[in-house]
């Protein structure tokens, strides 16, 4: 699918969808939780099937669907090597591409069998409780799957966290989750969590709030023009993403400033496109994004290019300039990639532009391009 984007300012009032990373989390505490739990808040996007399906392999076949969450495949493996002792993975091949090798190191001489092919991860063997250490420059992930599967033990653990640790807000979300059912992480040093055996998840009613990401899009419209007014966002969030605002007065300050993205990897493409809207920007920390659904840092220079800005890259760095945005004279790609799409949305609203492959924001945000269109987007979708 494609959709061609005129030229125009949004308006009015727009709601963002609930937060992908309290509801991954909201969910799994619900799965461990003994008795009915009802939580509200739970879009329909892929991410959040693949997590719902998922949670019921972790009680029935031990068949994970994770289509193309990685939030998802690395939360359950660990869970299902200790609810289960085993568990069978299924994903996209660029989900299955982007690999698990941090629980391969961790499982190493655990006792705990890893099998990967193109199209599936098979691990197999029983998770004891014990002392643990993990990276932290990869993916705040693979610490959060842990949290979750050493606090369903009988025993105690320690999960120590190697430095430097990247997006460490999602782990402060993944702790907050487990803290609402009723189950407690102690920090007794820094990035060493020490977590009770025996503790039990607690049923009740929970409500997911709304997705700092994915608002960075709507306030990124704001900054080259329009005037919308964005609802659904809890301004004392722990979400790290809430930091865009902070971002976005750095790019409006004439770009000057360096961006660290190291703890908000998931704002970088649509930082990217505003800078090349303003006055350009410099960012570091953006290794991480080239493992993402895309190449992040590749695919956005790619497109941004397109638009007559220049992209510097670095090994960990990428430097945008930009005297003003030309119109593209083809197509642009999305990249099968969610962000990159909403991203480019926002360059595109001031050229008009053409951006194929569309549907990747069924990912995360099925409806975006039907809020856009509410709030004054003049768009056509096709086929």
């Amino acid at each position: 699918m494609k959709v061609a984007i005129q030229p125009g300012k949004l308006k009015g009032t727009a709601a963002v969808p609930p937060s992908k990373s309290y509801a991954h989390r909201m969910l799994i505490g619900a799965v461990l939780a003994e008795g009915e739990c009802q939580v509200e808040g739970i879009s329909d996007s892929e991410d959040m099937l693949a997590t719902r399906d998922c949670m019921q392999a972790l009680r029935g076949d031990g068949i994970f669907p994770c289509r193309e969450s990685g939030s998802t495949l690395r939360f359950f493996i660990p869970l299902a090597l200790a609810v289960r002792g085993e568990g069978t993975f299924t994903g996209t091949p660029r989900l299955i591409e982007r690999g698990i090798g941090i629980y391969e190191e961790l499982f190493a001489g655990c006792g705990i069998f890893v099998e990967k092919t193109a199209d599936q991860i098979r691990v197999q063997g029983q998770l004891k409780a014990g002392k643990y250490q993990i990276r932290g420059d990869v993916s705040s992930q693979f610490v959060t799957g842990m949290l979750f599967a050493l606090s369903v033990l009988k025993e105690d653990s320690i999960l120590k966290v190697l430095p430097p640790v990247e997006s460490r807000p999602y782990i402060d979300i993944t702790i907050d989750v487990m803290k609402k059912y009723g189950v407690t992480v102690e920090e007794k040093e820094p990035n060493t969590f020490v977590i009770r055996g025996g503790q039990k998840y607690q049923a009740g009613k929970y409500v997911v709030e709304g997705d700092w990401s994915n608002g960075a899009f709507l306030y990124a419209f704001n900054e080259v023009g329009s005037e919308l007014v964005i609802s659904g966002l809890n301004p004392e969030s722990i979400q790290g993403d809430k930091k865009c605002l902070e971002y976005f007065r750095m790019l409006r300050d004439a770009g000057t400033e360096t961006i660290d993205l190291s703890d908000t990897p998931d704002l970088g493409p649509v930082l990217f496109a505003t800078a090349a809207a303003l006055h350009g920007g410099r960012f570091t920390g953006i290794r991480r994004l080239r493992i993402k659904e895309s190449d992040r840092v590749g695919a956005m220079a790619a497109e941004l290019e397109k638009f007559g800005v220049t992209c510097k890259i670095r090994e960990n760095e990428m430097e945008i300039t930009t005297v003003g945005l030309s119109k593209p004279t083809q197509p642009l790609d999305g990249h099968n990639d969610h962000r990159i799409v909403m991203a480019l949305s926002i360059p595109a609203s001031l050229t008009g532009a053409t951006v194929l492959g569309v549907e990747a924001v069924a990912k995360s945000w099925p409806d975006y391009f039907s809020v856009l269109q509410n709030a004054g987007m003049d768009l056509t979708i096709f086929d």
